[in-house]
């Protein structure tokens, strides 16, 4: 049987009862660095907007 694109591309299928249903996975990300406009915004949602600036989590740590 010839492979899927989604199998060439390296994704995998599970079995689910009789269907085989598509398994992706993503690669891991690298982290980066929050450059100066990303920390004025923070800055400033956290100074005129408080309820963004707590609701959104990565920017509270």
């Amino acid at each position: 049987m010839e492979q899927s694109l989604f199998e060439q591309m390296g994704g995998k299928y599970e079995q689910q009862g009789e269907y085989l249903l598509p398994f992706p996975t993503l690669p891991a990300e690298e982290e980066q660095p929050v450059g100066i406009w990303g920390q004025r915004h923070r800055l400033y949602l956290k100074e005129h907007h408080r309820i963004l600036y707590t609701t959104y989590s990565p920017l509270a740590s």
